[in-house]
């Protein structure tokens, strides 16, 4: 189902927690959300109002759920400006890391690890800064 995008600062800048299997009926509302907004790289649950460790990420157009996800590997910083859909027509400069490597668990709560590059990567560090209640 699609949801509404949240921009309740409340909501959006407050920490997430860790999820447990009994979030993974979110996963769909991630998904279709994000397909959702052509041009959407990436969403975190907060995005559609959950404070929780989920996101999805579009990587050669499939979208790909990661879970409780933990970049264990980046390298080579650049600056890259971004927006977000909880703040349109907003963007501002940030350092990304160009390639990174992110363990997580998939919609199915087995553990897996991917090695990104360019926007995938840096769409999974904008979507994690959520986690942490930063925003652009």
């Amino acid at each position: 189902m699609i949801r509404t995008i949240c921009q309740d600062q409340e909501i959006l800048s407050a920490p997430s927690r860790k999820a447990v299997k009994k979030d993974l009926r979110l996963v769909q509302d991630l998904v279709d959300t994000m397909l959702a907004y052509p041009g959407c790289a990436g969403i975190a649950a907060d995005i559609i109002g959950e404070n929780i460790q989920m996101l999805a990420v579009k990587i050669l157009d499939e979208p790909v759920v990661m879970i409780n996800p933990v970049i264990v590997m980046q390298k080579d910083p650049y600056q890259a400006r971004e927006g977000c859909l909880s703040h349109p027509g907003l963007e501002t400069e940030v350092t990304r890391s160009f390639v990174i490597e992110v363990e997580y668990r998939d919609r199915r709560w087995k553990r897996s690890r991917m090695r990104l590059t360019g926007v995938p990567a840096q769409a999974v560090q904008h979507e994690m800064d959520h986690f942490q209640g930063i925003l652009i």
